[in-house]
């Protein structure tokens, strides 16, 4: 029952974080949106910012996993290609009803002080999506496989920015030709 009460918790401030943001999110919402005393929100969660933390942590674990499972699905044996499914992956998300950007660029946003817990958690998934990302490359033959994985986690990134802005399904078709040139460049 407590695992289940701290996920509940965490999942009704997952949705308020994502759609109004974290800084216009007090505790108090999050307490009358979950129907949960405000004691029993800091026996899981000892602050805000450890709730945000835990919602970041979330998103990432959940993103990986659906990149993995995007990739291990298509059974695509040209490493090179399963670079290119991680853009796959994000035009789903891109195209879900309620986008309203990626968390991690969302909460970079509102913590500006890299020494800041919220900020170490979003550096943390770019790092770890960057190291998926060069370890694909590194199978594929990459030349320069970091650089490449760099250079698509910024594809990745501004195609988020850009389609939060502009909402036309355009940006990740745009920055996958690209990754496919970028790729190809690279081999």
């Amino acid at each position: 029952m407590a695992r289940n009460l701290q996920a509940h918790i965490l999942h009704t401030a997952s949705g308020l974080f994502y759609s109004h943001g974290i800084q216009a999110t007090g505790i108090d919402a999050i307490v009358n949106a979950s129907g949960v005393a405000k004691m029993t929100l800091y026996k899981y969660f000892p602050s805000k910012e450890a709730l945000v933390v835990a919602y970041l942590r979330k998103n990432a674990q959940d993103l990986l996993a659906q990149i993995h499972s995007g990739i291990q699905a298509k059974r695509i044996d040209q490493t090179a290609d399963k670079l290119l499914l991680v853009f796959d992956e994000f035009t789903k998300i891109l195209a879900s009803p309620g986008f309203r950007g990626c968390p991690f660029i969302n909460a970079a946003a509102e913590y500006a002080d890299p020494a800041h817990p919220v900020s170490q958690a979003v550096a943390e998934f770019y790092r770890t999506l960057t190291e998926m990302l060069t370890e694909l490359a590194r199978q594929a033959g990459i030349n320069k496989p970091q650089q490449l994985a760099g250079q698509l986690v910024m594809l990745i990134s501004g195609a988020i920015v850009t389609e939060q802005i502009h909402k036309q399904g355009l940006a990740m078709p745009i920055a996958y030709a690209t990754a496919q040139q970028l790729i190809k460049l690279s081999q």
